[in-house]
């Protein structure tokens, strides 16, 4: 049993604290460790829901819940106004996987073996795709010299965004068709149905069930943003760039990081690198759109989102350029995604 259920403990506390008047860090604190274990069985019956359909499915399957829990969390943040946090996120889960899954996984399997190998072949597709995207997400704010932390929503922006969310969808699709379909024999991405260790409805269900809990957790989540915030004296930046990111993916940088130790460094890569592609390919579009309902959502980010950006799209082609890696590699991403959170924790 995966060590992270065991915070399924902190789901019935979060129900009852919901309804006190403790701190809202002690609430979003418990909300948060429920979470954690509810991403991990969506992404552990994701997982096993692919075990019965092969590849071409499995890999749709995989590429939409993959992100699942980020993107419910950015919905009902959208929904209540907080388009800060909802950009930091973004920017956030991209450099999370970049530099501190990657950094992770490449420090713990580095100090067990000297030095680690993956393939460079089907990353560099993925690594093409993401900086792509990444340019695409950051040429708002640079053409409309437009990168200050104020005005980030400006309406006029509003058609810019809208086209550039479908752009990124469009990419989206040809990805996925690409992987599964056209190019399958040479990325690798064939393989026949398995049976898993859960059955086919179990896989629903908790699937199904795992959902519906995320939903409701993150809904109480977002309602604690503001008067934690306020209370701890944090920047929405921070929450949004540094602590979202990681509640969202703990549970899928945990296997990452596991993966390496056992010198499958490939899996951990593949893990990092896909999950920042799924992020802006697929959960920023959708949010654009979505954005429509509410308060429109401009795609301009702000100076320091922008440098996270642009740093994790140096960084990811930097350190997969040779196809292996040691602990200090891994150290040196750590230490860069250091440096970033405290920067964003004494903005204010």
């Amino acid at each position: 049993m995966n060590k992270f259920y065991y915070l399924l403990i902190f789901l019935p506390i979060s129900f009852i604290l919901s309804f006190t008047n403790v701190s809202p860090l002690i609430k979003f604190v418990t909300i948060a460790l429920a979470i954690i274990p509810l991403a991990g069985l969506m992404g552990e019956a994701t997982e096993e829901l692919s075990n019965f359909f092969g590849s071409k499915v499995g890999g749709l399957l995989n590429a939409t819940f993959g992100n699942a829990t980020e993107l419910i969390l950015a919905y009902f943040a959208l929904r209540e106004g907080l388009l800060e946090v909802v950009k930091a996120s973004i920017a956030g889960s991209i450099i999370g996987n970049i530099l501190l899954v990657l950094g992770l996984s490449m420090f713990v399997g580095g100090i067990k073996y000297k030095t680690q190998k993956f393939s460079i072949h089907s990353i560099n597709m993925s690594l093409g795709m993401l900086t792509v995207a990444i340019i695409a997400v950051i040429i708002p704010a640079v053409f409309t010299n437009n990168i200050g932390v104020t005005d980030t929503n400006p309406i006029k922006y509003e058609n810019l965004s809208v086209f550039i969310a479908i752009i990124l969808f469009i990419i989206y699709l040809c990805n996925l068709y690409f992987s599964f379909h056209s190019h399958k024999d040479i990325l690798g991405s064939e393989h026949s149905a398995v049976n898993g260790k859960w059955s086919l409805n179990k896989s629903i269900a908790i699937l199904s069930v795992a959902t519906l809990f995320v939903a409701i957790e993150s809904n109480l989540l977002v309602k604690c943003i503001e008067p934690m915030t306020k209370e701890l004296n944090l920047s929405k930046l921070f929450v949004g760039l540094i602590i979202i990111p990681i509640i969202g993916n703990a549970a899928e940088h945990s296997t990452a990081v596991v993966a390496a130790f056992r010198n499958k460094l490939d899996i951990s890569v593949e893990i990092a690198i896909g999950s920042s592609l799924q992020i802006i390919l697929f959960v920023t579009p959708v949010l654009i759109i979505l954005s429509l309902l509410y308060t429109p959502m401009a795609l301009i980010f702000n100076k320091y989102e922008l440098t996270a950006l642009i740093l994790a799209a140096v960084i990811a082609n930097k350190v997969a350029y040779d196809g292996e890696s040691n602990y200090l590699e891994g150290l040196q991403l750590i230490s860069v995604y250091l440096i970033l959170a405290m920067a964003c924790f004494i903005i204010n």
